[in-house]
């Protein structure tokens, strides 16, 4: 897979109301998916509990809706490489809706868009229309708008 090579804003601003690029899948497994119960203290039956989760209402584990979204920054580095910037921020989430629930053992992967981009006084404010989608699957896993804060070496 080749990545998008941005150097700077200009280049960023080529790629304006267009999409960026798709990333690999990635898949889930349950031990990622107890790694980052663990993590975050959310040890819900549903995420945790295989043979319970058989009887509950997707008939197997699925993943936390934030490991899902947590996974972006990855797979976004799939996609490109920002050369030139010291530095990257994250500076929000706009947007965001939960779609369909990735269940243990799926395959997931990220598609972007540059929805704008704007350079306030040397700072690139990027907003990426972001989809992930599960392999095999027509409804996306979540949507969002991700904002991110490019500082571009002058």
């Amino acid at each position: 897979m080749t990545k998008v090579v941005i150097n700077s804003f200009e280049d960023f601003k080529a790629y304006e109301g267009k999409e960026i690029g798709v990333s690999e899948y990635l898949e889930i497994p349950q031990d990622r998916i107890n790694q980052f119960a663990d993590a975050t203290l959310d040890h819900q039956w549903i995420h945790c509990d295989a043979e319970k989760a058989k009887s509950g209402p997707f008939g197997t584990p699925i993943a936390h809706g934030y490991l899902t979204l947590s996974l972006m920054p990855y797979l976004w580095e799939q996609i490109i490489e920002v050369n030139n910037s010291k530095m990257l921020v994250n500076y929000g989430i706009e947007k965001l809706r939960f779609n369909k629930p990735v269940t243990v053992d799926s395959k997931v992967r990220l598609r972007t868009k540059l929805k704008s981009i704007e350079n306030l006084r040397g700072i690139s404010k990027a907003v990426l229309s972001i989809n992930i989608e599960i392999e095999g699957e027509r409804k996306t896993a979540l949507d969002a708008d991700i904002v991110f804060l490019y500082h571009f070496v002058n």
